[in-house]
């Protein structure tokens, strides 16, 4: 069997004394879409953050493609096949769509490969070709660094919150592009804050609370664990008022 493109086990992060995952177990297996879920404040972007090498773990052991890479710097696993689009895009604004897609070619692939992979699964890209990245809409933003990152050819993408401030038929777009991407071959770890639109493309979903991974399984199993997650605030004040009476 292969191994997972991405395994923690009991890892731990922190900023500064301020303790924020608290021994995270999480595997994204090969050819898999994962799906990170849970309330704001969860931990999910931290887990992100560690994934890619943009924050260093304080304990715990991180594993991409079988091997330990606990420290390994965000180039490191860049070159190992990890790419993560954060938040907010990541593209270039001053730039042409074609420019930034030039840009990509430093990984050694050739500028007409870039642009085949890019305008064959985005057209509107082609349209959009000779424009300034940053006056384009969310959506095609968005399209333009899901493009930038598979001018990579990665063995794991990683996408923080990808329909943030977009319309939902925009996100459907994007999403059908997230199963294709997977389709072909890319693992995929996702946070997303509309639960059921990820959980329609995740092979696996985990629920994470309070810096804690607490199920992962698929879809259909966490169901009432992720309810609990979205609705815990409110649970527990509700036990806290009857605990009164």
């Amino acid at each position: 069997m292969d191994a997972p493109v991405l395994e923690m086990k009991d890892l731990h992060a922190a900023y500064g004394r301020i303790p924020v995952l608290f021994g995270v177990d999480l595997v994204v297996p090969a050819r898999s879409v994962v799906a990170l879920l849970g309330p704001n404040g969860a931990g999910k972007t931290t887990t992100l953050r560690v994934a890619c090498g943009q924050h260093v773990p304080t304990s715990g052991c991180l594993h991409v493609a079988g091997k330990h890479v606990n420290g390994a710097g965000a180039d490191d696993l860049a070159r190992a096949g990890v790419c993560t689009i954060p938040e907010g895009r990541g593209i270039f604004a001053n730039l042409t769509v074609d420019e930034n897609l030039t840009m990509m070619t430093y990984t050694g692939a050739s500028i007409a490969d870039v642009r085949e992979r890019a305008f064959g699964r985005f057209p509107r890209l082609f349209e959009r070709r000779e424009q300034l990245a940053g006056t384009m809409s969310g959506g095609e933003q968005q399209m333009l660094a899901l493009a930038r990152a598979l001018a990579t050819e990665p063995a794991l993408l990683l996408l923080d919150e990808i329909s943030m401030g977009l319309a939902p038929l925009i996100v459907a777009e994007l999403y059908e592009a997230v199963r294709n991407i997977a389709a072909d071959g890319v693992a995929i770890l996702l946070t997303e804050q509309y639960a059921r639109t990820a959980l329609e493309v995740a092979d696996y979903a985990a629920v994470m609370t309070q810096g804690r991974v607490r199920q992962m399984g698929e879809p259909a199993d966490i169901a009432s664990e992720l309810s609990g997650a979205y609705l815990g605030s409110h649970g527990e004040a509700k036990r806290s008022r009857g605990a009164k009476q």
